[in-house]
Protein backbone atom coordinates (compact mmCIF):
# COMPACT_ATOMS: atom_id res chain seq x y z
CA UNK A 1 0.00 0.00 0.00
CA UNK A 2 2.83 2.66 0.51
CA UNK A 3 3.28 4.71 -2.48
CA UNK A 4 0.23 3.31 -4.36
CA UNK A 5 -1.83 6.06 -3.34
CA UNK A 6 -2.24 9.37 -1.09
CA UNK A 7 -5.35 9.05 1.39
CA UNK A 8 -6.95 11.29 3.51
CA UNK A 9 -8.82 10.13 6.66
CA UNK A 10 -12.03 11.47 8.32
CA UNK A 11 -12.49 9.54 11.42
CA UNK A 12 -15.77 9.90 13.19
CA UNK A 13 -15.96 9.24 16.69
CA UNK A 14 -19.14 8.64 18.61
CA UNK A 15 -19.69 7.95 21.81
CA UNK A 16 -22.28 5.12 22.59
CA UNK A 17 -23.77 4.01 25.98
CA UNK A 18 -26.88 2.24 26.60
CA UNK A 19 -27.97 -0.84 29.15
CA UNK A 20 -26.50 -3.73 26.77
CA UNK A 21 -22.78 -2.41 27.68
CA UNK A 22 -20.66 0.44 28.91
CA UNK A 23 -19.56 2.51 27.20
CA UNK A 24 -17.56 2.66 24.07
CA UNK A 25 -16.60 4.65 20.75
CA UNK A 26 -16.70 3.75 17.04
CA UNK A 27 -14.06 5.24 15.08
CA UNK A 28 -15.21 5.02 11.42
CA UNK A 29 -12.71 5.24 9.08
CA UNK A 30 -14.31 7.48 6.40
CA UNK A 31 -12.52 8.95 3.05
CA UNK A 32 -12.39 12.61 2.97
CA UNK A 33 -15.61 13.18 0.62
CA UNK A 34 -13.72 16.21 -1.23
CA UNK A 35 -11.23 13.94 -2.24
CA UNK A 36 -11.53 10.81 -4.84
CA UNK A 37 -10.64 7.80 -2.57
CA UNK A 38 -9.88 4.17 -3.27
CA UNK A 39 -12.21 2.96 -0.27
CA UNK A 40 -15.25 4.86 -1.98
CA UNK A 41 -14.18 4.40 -5.52
CA UNK A 42 -15.51 1.10 -7.39
CA UNK A 43 -13.88 -1.61 -6.61
CA UNK A 44 -12.89 -0.41 -3.24
CA UNK A 45 -14.24 -3.61 -1.33
CA UNK A 46 -10.97 -5.10 -2.35
CA UNK A 47 -8.99 -1.78 -1.10
CA UNK A 48 -11.12 -2.15 2.48
CA UNK A 49 -10.35 -5.79 2.60
CA UNK A 50 -6.78 -4.63 2.94
CA UNK A 51 -7.63 -2.43 5.37
CA UNK A 52 -9.13 -5.13 7.61
CA UNK A 53 -5.97 -7.74 6.30
CA UNK A 54 -3.44 -4.83 8.10
CA UNK A 55 -5.82 -4.36 11.32
CA UNK A 56 -6.23 -7.85 11.76
CA UNK A 57 -2.36 -8.39 11.72
CA UNK A 58 -1.66 -5.64 14.60
CA UNK A 59 -4.87 -6.62 16.91
CA UNK A 60 -2.91 -6.24 20.13
CA UNK A 61 -0.85 -3.01 19.31
CA UNK A 62 -4.27 -1.61 18.63
CA UNK A 63 -6.47 -2.75 21.82
CA UNK A 64 -3.38 -1.67 24.07
CA UNK A 65 -4.02 1.97 22.71
CA UNK A 66 -7.61 1.46 22.45
CA UNK A 67 -8.27 2.79 25.93
CA UNK A 68 -8.23 2.03 29.42
CA UNK A 69 -10.74 -0.47 30.93
CA UNK A 70 -11.12 -2.07 27.30
CA UNK A 71 -10.43 -5.61 29.09
CA UNK A 72 -13.35 -4.96 30.89
CA UNK A 73 -16.06 -3.72 27.88
CA UNK A 74 -14.84 -6.48 25.13
CA UNK A 75 -15.69 -9.38 25.38
CA UNK A 76 -19.14 -9.09 27.67
CA UNK A 77 -22.26 -10.93 26.37
CA UNK A 78 -24.38 -8.21 24.83
CA UNK A 79 -23.13 -7.14 21.74
CA UNK A 80 -19.51 -6.96 21.65
CA UNK A 81 -16.25 -8.53 20.36
CA UNK A 82 -13.35 -10.52 22.12
CA UNK A 83 -10.48 -8.59 23.05
CA UNK A 84 -8.10 -11.73 22.69
CA UNK A 85 -9.93 -12.24 18.79
CA UNK A 86 -9.54 -10.25 15.63
CA UNK A 87 -12.97 -10.68 13.73
CA UNK A 88 -14.28 -9.27 11.06
CA UNK A 89 -18.20 -8.87 9.37
CA UNK A 90 -20.48 -7.35 6.81
CA UNK A 91 -23.56 -5.72 9.36
CA UNK A 92 -22.21 -7.90 12.12
CA UNK A 93 -22.43 -5.84 15.91
CA UNK A 94 -20.37 -8.82 17.43
CA UNK A 95 -17.00 -8.03 15.58
CA UNK A 96 -13.72 -5.92 15.47
CA UNK A 97 -14.02 -4.33 12.32
CA UNK A 98 -17.89 -3.86 10.97
CA UNK A 99 -18.34 -3.01 6.92
CA UNK A 100 -21.98 -1.51 6.52
CA UNK A 101 -24.17 -3.69 4.18
CA UNK A 102 -24.43 -0.94 1.82
CA UNK A 103 -21.00 -1.03 1.25
CA UNK A 104 -20.94 -4.50 1.01
CA UNK A 105 -23.88 -3.85 -1.71
CA UNK A 106 -21.96 -1.14 -3.39
CA UNK A 107 -18.40 -2.69 -3.57
CA UNK A 108 -17.25 0.77 -2.19
CA UNK A 109 -17.61 2.73 1.20
CA UNK A 110 -15.85 2.89 4.80
CA UNK A 111 -15.75 0.22 7.92
CA UNK A 112 -16.17 0.85 11.80
CA UNK A 113 -13.76 -0.23 14.42
CA UNK A 114 -15.57 -1.50 17.23
CA UNK A 115 -13.09 -2.27 19.53
CA UNK A 116 -11.83 1.63 21.03
CA UNK A 117 -13.30 2.78 24.33
CA UNK A 118 -15.31 6.28 25.39
CA UNK A 119 -11.65 7.14 27.07
CA UNK A 120 -9.36 6.73 24.18
CA UNK A 121 -7.04 9.24 23.28
CA UNK A 122 -8.52 10.21 19.55
CA UNK A 123 -5.27 11.31 18.17
CA UNK A 124 -3.59 8.35 19.34
CA UNK A 125 -6.49 5.95 17.72
CA UNK A 126 -6.04 8.30 14.70
CA UNK A 127 -2.68 7.86 14.42
CA UNK A 128 -2.26 4.17 15.12
CA UNK A 129 -5.02 3.71 12.32
CA UNK A 130 -2.89 5.76 9.54
CA UNK A 131 -0.23 4.09 10.26
CA UNK A 132 -1.44 0.56 9.82
CA UNK A 133 -3.63 1.19 7.05
CA UNK A 134 -1.49 3.09 5.01
CA UNK A 135 2.32 3.47 5.96
CA UNK A 136 2.57 -0.17 7.50
CA UNK A 137 3.28 -3.34 5.08
CA UNK A 138 2.80 -6.45 6.92
CA UNK A 139 5.54 -9.42 5.49
CA UNK A 140 4.11 -11.70 2.94
CA UNK A 141 4.21 -14.53 4.91
CA UNK A 142 2.21 -12.87 7.79
CA UNK A 143 -0.37 -11.51 5.21
CA UNK A 144 -0.67 -14.99 3.53
CA UNK A 145 -1.25 -16.61 7.32
CA UNK A 146 -3.81 -13.57 7.68
CA UNK A 147 -5.75 -13.96 4.32
CA UNK A 148 -6.62 -17.56 4.89
CA UNK A 149 -7.54 -17.09 8.07
CA UNK A 150 -9.70 -14.30 7.53
CA UNK A 151 -10.91 -15.40 4.44
CA UNK A 152 -10.11 -12.41 2.70
CA UNK A 153 -9.19 -13.66 -0.82
CA UNK A 154 -7.15 -9.97 -0.38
Amino acid sequence: MPGQFVQMWKLKLETISGVLNTSLRETRMEQDATLTTAMREDGGFEVIKKVILNLSLRHTEHNSAYGEGNERRLGRKHDSVSINQFSWGVANRDCSIRGARDTKKAGKGYLEDKRPTSNMHPYIVTGLLAETTVLWEPTLEAEALATQKLALNV
